[in-house]
Formats: structure tokens, sequence, C-alpha cells
């Protein structure tokens, strides 16, 4: 061992919405991904949340990108730097050397080998030595708390931003899966769309999201967990003139009604796929739900109903994925599902 070797071991869940970071097993980067560039040098601005806030409202010089769209590496100049700047949050503290990353990464588990090619490579450039990916359902099965090497199948939907992963999981690897490009930011653009047709008012797309997050639903009937109407603004489509409007959680399930048919229509697809005696463990122990999407008010009561299997969300889901990472960067050599 010389003076100055030292590795440094970081787990990545690298989302369309958020990307999250474990080291030694806490998450130490929780920001959404998006990267702001300056437009004349291709020097990075902000990343992160700072890069955030100045999305939609930037001037000529500053162009802010969203480097991944569903689920998939779209811009793979600004995903490096994105990820760059994420693992320097990391090692905020000031280092002589900047030590060699082994890196766990979730991946989606539809992804092509051009699309694997495309993280492994920006993981490189980003500094990363050896780099290691997983599937993202199997990385949320570990999240969760599942003993995925059992001889017992357990199925898993985890709703991101970009793309939404089913997969059954029985014995360290995937029986049957189904990734769909429908996720957070499609119900994001039903949101955006709606708003413009129905009402009239232009929303830009944080707006959209906010309105999900405050009312945003799955059943027309929540009882006593329905949320208060939240009051929009912006300007008239037509008049440019400011408008306000209440948007009741109704309305944006009925909005919502389309993209949430086409996930339950997946994960019935799954489940045809799933060789009978699989079938009855999942009918056993039932269905878990991971990802932001998860947290749509109603989606589980509505799945089961439908779908006649109870559905469990998962307790972080949001953290599932990069928990799942964390836990495979500290058994890397135990599990033959780690793809190198």
């Amino acid at each position: 061992m010389g003076l100055f070797s030292f590795t440094q071991e970081i787990a990545m869940d690298l989302g369309t919405a958020n990307t999250i970071i474990t080291s030694n097993g806490k998450i130490v980067v929780d920001e959404p991904s998006v990267v702001a560039l300056d437009r004349r040098t291709d020097k990075m601005l902000a990343v992160g949340e700072k890069a955030k806030l100045m999305h939609e409202k930037t001037h000529d010089n500053i162009r802010t990108i969203r480097p991944l769209r569903d689920g998939v590496i779209a811009d793979f100049y600004a995903c490096e730097q994105m990820i760059r700047g994420l693992i320097k949050m990391v090692n905020s503290r000031h280092r002589l050397f900047s030590p060699s990353l082994r890196m766990v990464i979730g991946v989606p588990s539809g992804s092509t080998e051009v699309e694997l090619r495309a993280v492994r490579d920006s993981a490189e450039h980003a500094g990363g030595r050896d780099v290691y990916l997983i599937f993202e359902p199997m990385a949320a099965a570990i999240g969760i708390g599942i003993d995925v090497e059992a001889p017992e199948g357990n199925m898993i939907v985890d709703i991101g931003g970009g793309s939404t992963e089913i997969a059954v999981i029985s014995l360290g690897g995937i029986v049957s899966n189904n990734s769909i490009r429908i996720a957070g930011d499609d119900l994001t653009a039903d949101i955006q769309e709606y708003m413009s047709r129905q009402h009239n008012v232009k929303v830009s797309e944080r707006m959209a999201e906010r309105i999900k997050i405050n009312v945003g639903a799955a059943l027309t009937e929540l009882g006593e967990d329905a949320p208060e109407d939240y009051i929009v603004h912006g300007p008239n489509r037509i008049t440019a003139l400011p408008m306000e409007v209440p948007v009741c959680y109704q309305e944006v399930a009925h909005c919502l009604e389309k993209s949430i048919s086409k996930i339950e229509t997946a994960i019935l697809s799954a489940l045809e796929n799933t060789p009978p005696e699989l079938y009855a463990d999942i009918v056993h122990n039932g269905i878990y739900l991971a990802g932001g999407g998860a947290l749509l008010r109603g989606l589980d009561k509505r799945l089961t109903d439908k779908i006649n299997i109870p559905f469990h969300i998962a307790e972080d889901p949001l953290h599932a994925v990069a928990k799942g990472t964390g836990v495979a960067l500290k058994n890397v050599d135990r599990f033959s599902f780690l793809m190198r």
C-alpha cells in the first residue's frame, strides 16, 4: 500500500429527477439532476439545487440542462459535468489528492447496451475507477429490505422521474421485467397540458411539479386524506393578464388518468409473464411501490383495487434505490447481479 493510495466508495442513484449519493451507508448528497452551464465556455456554473433554482429563469448566456431524459443519458457532456459536481460535494473537505473512486450506479432495467455504456463512460470520465452497475428494481428491493437471494418471488414497481421499472425478483435475479417510459415527468407534462387546455393558464414545468406535489392524486375519492385546493398563479394564455386558479385533487386525478392506466397495464403485463409458483408468492407477499411516484395520493389503493393484490408503499420510497445501491456497494464481491 502506497502512502497516498486510497479508494473512496460511493453509491449513486442517477435519476432523471434527483441524484442521490451514499457513502459509508449514509446519504451524503440528495440533489435535483440539473446542471447549469455557461453557453460561451461550456463551464459548469452550478449543479443540483442551485441549478434547479435557475431552471426556466435564465438569460441567453446560461443554459440549464437536465442531462437525463426517461432514465437515460440525453446529454453526455452535461451528465459528466453533473456527476463531477455532485462527487465534489461528497469530497468537500480539501484534499491534496483526489481519491480513486469505486462506484455502484443504479440504471433502469430496460436499458440497452448503448445506454449502459453511456452511464459507465460518464462515471469513468468523472473519475470512477471501478464502476459497477445495478438494475434499479433490484436496488430498490434491497433498499426496502427484501432478501433478494431467497428462492421466493417479490415484485417491485419503481416509479421514478423518467421511467417506471417493474420487476419480479427471485434468487438474486430478475425473472420478468417491464420498463416503460411513463413516470413522474409525464404526469407533470399532463398537468401542464391540462391547465393550459382547461383553465387557459400558462404554467411552467416547475409550477406543474408543485401542483403534482400539493394536490396530485390517483383517485377522485380520497376521503379524509384529501389535500386542500392549491392556488395557481400564471398568465392567461390568450390575454396574458394574470390569473388565479384554484386546483382541486379531483381535477388532477382526472388529468393523470391516462398515464396511470398505462402504468397499470404495464404491471399486468409483467405479471402475465411471471411463472405460476412466483405468482403465488407475489399474491402472498404483495407488491412493493418505490420511487417518487409512490407518493402520489391514493395510488396504492387504486392499484390494489384494480389488480387484487395488496400494494405496499416502501418506508422511504424516494431513497429506496439509493439505500439499495449503498448495500450493494458494501457487498460488491458477494452480489453476483452487479454488472461490471
